[in-house]
């Protein structure tokens, strides 16, 4: 009988037969439209992931953090 073998897989071989890397970098530059609807997902399904990053911080636009406490205050129920 022959023995199964597993493999970790580290995405596509490039051409000249290694592995494929991604260059890591302290920050990735990215719109709003980008991130937001994988953030709404992965949030929506309660991926394990996204609470990694729960004590992460961000940095936004002013007038985009302008608009959300615009909203947050706006959005309480009324007394």
């Amino acid at each position: 009988m022959a023995q199964n073998r597993l493999r970790v897989y580290y995405g596509p071989e490039e051409a000249a037969g290694g592995p494929a890397t991604i260059p890591m970098r302290d920050s990735v530059q990215l719109t709003l439209g980008e991130v937001l609807p994988l953030l709404f997902e992965a949030a929506k399904s309660r991926r394990a992931w996204v609470d990694d990053f729960a004590d992460d911080e961000i940095t936004i636009s002013s007038d985009l953090y302008e608009v959300l406490l615009a909203y947050q205050h706006f959005r309480r129920p009324s007394a």
